[in-house]
């Protein structure tokens, strides 16, 4: 069916995942992912999802990059757009296949069967571990020796009780490389994430102003980060994604900061349509713009951002405010400031234009 991965986990026992789960909302860790806490008793054992399940049949396939996706962070002037997302979107990809690998098994072995893709409450992670995939590294994500860092998960689980596979042992050892590549210093511990310090929370699922703190390490990063993954020696081992239906689009992983800052909402969603990007929204993508122009050291891009100074949005126009100051001298931006500042409404913007005279 077309997986690049395949095992098998019995549900009969506890996991640890559900204590480490209860820790991490405890700590806050989740930022304002309020579905988290919403759903944890739900999410703490796939048999809380669905009583009657017995065996969960976790499937991996590929998204191995063909080149290091770090590469594109030294293209200052160009958005980089995590891998995973510079493509048609996953979920779709895998529901097809999952469908009919549960048809499969139903016809084939009897007794009721769910499909899941990353849309319900089930910790997919911590099942592939189970099945024998791969592990959770340092960075909590699942490494796999024959696929390093990429591999999207999908799950079927089955009330048919089907010999599991060995759970997978972990291999990191004393490797570090995942923790210290991080730019905002978003594990505290090994096997540990504060989401809210972390570039793909803050660029993707984080709806507010991004704090100050976290701008200049975000760099040119426009949706989602792939450091942590990238750098893992455990990706020598993985062949470049073959399935044809997730092919990387250029035009998504190359664009310049200068077109992606004029997207207004049409051209946000045809540009992404059908990818995972489209989900974010255009107001709080152009606000990752605006932090990458920011931090381009290029003022041939400040006409792109003195432009979204009257965007309808406020995210956007105080991302706008704080990209100016970081490209123009202190006179030229004294008189913006004094051309747009004094009619601006809203609070948080406001408060950008005083932040950035007072830091000038």
């Amino acid at each position: 069916m077309g997986f690049d991965a395949v095992g098998v986990a019995a549900l009969d026992e506890g996991w640890a995942a559900a204590a480490r789960l209860t820790e991490f909302l405890a700590a806050g860790r989740h930022g304002d992912m309020d579905w988290l806490a919403r759903e944890a008793d739900r999410r703490a054992h796939p048999k809380a999802l669905w009583p009657a399940a017995e065996t969960a049949v976790i499937v991996g396939l590929s998204y191995a990059p063909p080149d290091n996706p770090l590469n594109g962070l030294e293209r200052r002037g160009e958005g980089a757009v995590s891998v995973y997302a510079a493509r048609r979107d996953y979920h779709d990809a895998l529901k097809t296949r999952l469908k009919a690998l549960a048809r499969w098994i139903a016809e084939t072995h009897g007794g009721d069967v769910k499909v899941f893709v990353d849309t319900a409450p089930l910790m997919e992670k911590p099942l592939a571990e189970r099945a024998g995939l791969g592990w959770q590294g340092k960075h909590t994500n699942l490494v796999s020796r024959a696929h390093g860092s990429w591999l999207f998960l999908g799950a079927v689980l089955t009330e048919i009780r089907f010999t599991p596979d060995d759970p997978h042992t972990d291999h990191c050892g004393q490797c570090r490389a995942c923790l210290d590549a991080c730019p905002t210093d978003a594990f505290p511990a090994p096997y540990q994430l504060d989401a809210r310090r972390c570039i793909a929370y803050l660029t993707i699922e984080h709806k507010g102003h991004i704090a100050e703190e976290f701008r200049a390490a975000i760099g040119n990063r426009v949706f989602g980060c792939d450091d942590c993954l990238a750098v893992c020696p455990w990706n020598k081992f993985a062949a470049a994604a073959r399935d044809q239906r997730l092919a990387l689009r250029g035009d998504i992983q190359s664009r310049p900061l200068g077109e992606l800052a004029a997207l207004d909402g049409a051209g946000f969603r045809a540009l992404f349509a059908g990818t995972p990007v489209k989900r974010t929204g255009r107001d709080r993508f152009v606000r990752n713009v605006l932090i990458a122009i920011g931090n381009s050291s290029d003022r041939d891009l400040a006409p792109a951002a003195e432009r979204l100074l009257r965007d309808p949005a406020p995210l956007v126009r105080a991302m706008a405010v704080w990209a100016l100051r970081r490209l123009l001298d202190a006179g030229a931006f004294a008189r913006l400031r004094s051309a747009h500042a004094a009619g601006e409404t809203d609070a948080a913007v406001a408060a950008e234009w005083r932040a950035q005279a007072a830091a000038g």
